[in-house]
């Protein structure tokens, strides 16, 4: 045997020869890669939706907490509509007449419980709550509790004519709805006078 002939010993070859290549079991096979989309596109989706309730939940939290400092005073200034009302009924139990010809103690005194319901307004106002003076205007039950209803003809029916008790609002809600007197007949009743349709009195 001369040394030029090829040697076909295995101890001899570096590297074993293999029929097939070997394939890791973890390597995905070719079918597999629909499955693989459609694992990414539902991951996907899952984080899509994550990202959309935080959203959500980060909006509902900021409105959450506006509404807490707009609206947390409600039952306090709810309460304290009372004394401002009685600051309101000691200045109109005053008459007019008396209060031009008033002593100067009780002129002080009158000045004095003035400057308390302004001071008390102005602090009311602070905190977002506002006075509502519907004089005037027309009815609104969002905002007004009609008490009466006043015959007026030189008005338009479903005005105001007359506020009892003056309504209070907190940023968008109504803290309390304005009593009013609300006109009856006027401008309509009027115009239908002017046309002959009213009907006769007797």
């Amino acid at each position: 045997m001369s040394d030029s002939e090829p040697k076909n010993d295995p101890a001899n070859q570096s590297e074993p020869v293999m029929s097939k290549p070997y394939i890791m079991p973890d390597d995905p096979e070719p079918a597999s890669a629909e499955a693989l989309a459609r694992e990414a596109a539902d991951a996907r989706d899952k984080m899509l939706r994550t990202l959309a309730e935080m959203e959500n939940l980060r909006k509902r939290t900021a409105r959450e907490v506006s509404d807490a400092r707009t609206y947390g005073v409600t039952g306090f200034a709810r309460d304290v509509l009372d004394i401002a009302d009685n600051l309101q009924r000691a200045l109109d139990a005053v008459p007019a007449e008396a209060r031009a010809n008033a002593e100067p103690g009780l002129k002080s005194l009158i000045e004095g419980v003035e400057l308390t319901e302004r001071s008390l307004h102005n602090t009311l106002e602070k905190y977002g709550v506002k006075r509502l003076d519907p004089s005037g205007s027309k009815f609104d039950p969002n905002f007004h509790q009609a008490m009466y209803e006043v015959p007026d003809a030189s008005v338009p029916a479903g005005t105001v004519v007359q506020v009892v008790q003056a309504g209070y609002t907190i940023g968008d809600r109504v803290l309390r709805p304005a009593l009013v007197a609300v006109s009856k007949g006027g401008v309509k009743a009027a115009s239908a006078a002017a046309n002959g349709n009213e009907p006769s009195a007797a």
